[in-house]
């Protein structure tokens, strides 16, 4: 509703510059392939031109994404993104939050705020935070503190799942 209101105060337009995609189904055409970027604030971890295809923890569900995907923006939540290069083969990161960006020419960018190949983690490890993040988050003490627990024992129980 927020954007329809904002859309009428842009300036009309004489000239037919702007042509709106049609929006389908991924279908072959010119190529196959991903060419996708997996982005840390601070470095790449990931960089390819072989991705057959990337499956995201969307905010709005789980997603698959293939060559010649309508370009869209999807916030992420702490979960596993799954890359395929490869029939059989493929790559695992645990990611904690961010955005993927499906682009018009079949280029992909993940930017996420922490993330890490699945292998990384320890089951043990994981179950030891998990349990401190639920005590402080059902303690006594500040309502900061509570808060970034609770946001603790999202990741740690997305991660435990994601590690069974």
């Amino acid at each position: 509703m927020a954007f329809r209101l904002a859309a009428r105060a842009l300036p009309r337009r004489t000239s037919p510059a702007v042509s709106l995609a049609r929006r389908g189904y991924a279908e072959g055409g010119p190529s196959n392939k991903i060419k996708l970027s997996l982005v840390l604030p601070h470095q790449t971890i990931f960089s390819s031109t072989e991705v057959t295809q990337v499956n995201l923890p969307a905010v709005s569900g789980d997603m698959g994404v293939l060559a010649n995907h309508v370009p869209t923006i999807e916030p992420l939540r702490p979960g596993i993104l799954d890359v395929i290069e490869a029939p059989g083969s493929s790559k695992k990161w645990f990611v904690s939050s961010g955005f993927a960006t499906v682009h018009p020419d079949n280029t992909m960018t993940i930017n996420i705020i922490e993330g890490a190949p699945l292998e990384d983690f320890s089951a043990e490890a994981v179950r030891s935070n998990l349990a401190e993040a639920q005590r402080v988050a059902s303690g006594t003490g500040s309502e900061e503190e509570k808060a970034e627990a609770r946001i603790e024992v999202e990741v740690y129980e997305s991660l435990q799942a994601s590690l069974r």
